[in-house]
């Protein structure tokens, strides 16, 4: 596509801005009882409840493993492929209660890194203004 030089462009919107607070979902601001809720929620709930059904599947694969490998199951290729799938289901809630883990300690520091990152400027600021001389 090439630009046209023989005229000026224009942009057209299909809706207009919506009003002042009245956007399509809540205000992302927090505050830090809030942040600290959310990250006790995790601590308290999310995590040992995700904790407890990932390895809810842990007694029955290892039954089924036992089961399709034995003797009785010469020739069966299931117990190779359960224990392939269970091992890919544990990586995946490791990754998860990884994920929970690092998004409750990001909660739990966001406060103080705003509040570090606003003295941090406030403090750059301030060093270098000259009305500090009046």
């Amino acid at each position: 596509m090439t630009a046209r030089e023989d005229g000026p462009t224009s942009v057209h919107l299909d809706q207009l801005a919506p009003a002042a607070g009245g956007g399509p979902g809540p205000d992302l601001a927090s505050t830090p009882a809030e942040k600290r809720a959310a990250a006790n929620v995790i601590e308290q709930h999310l995590e040992p409840d995700t904790r407890k059904a990932g390895s809810s599947a842990d007694d029955s694969t290892s039954t089924a493993v036992k089961e399709f490998d034995g003797k009785e199951a010469d020739g069966w290729a299931a117990s190779g492929a359960l224990k392939s799938a269970h091992k890919a289901w544990q990586n995946q809630v490791a990754g998860l209660m990884g994920r929970l883990s690092s998004e409750k300690t990001a909660l739990r520091s966001a406060t103080s890194l705003f509040q570090n990152t606003d003295l941090g400027v406030d403090s750059r600021l301030r060093a270098v203004s000259p009305l500090d001389k009046y």
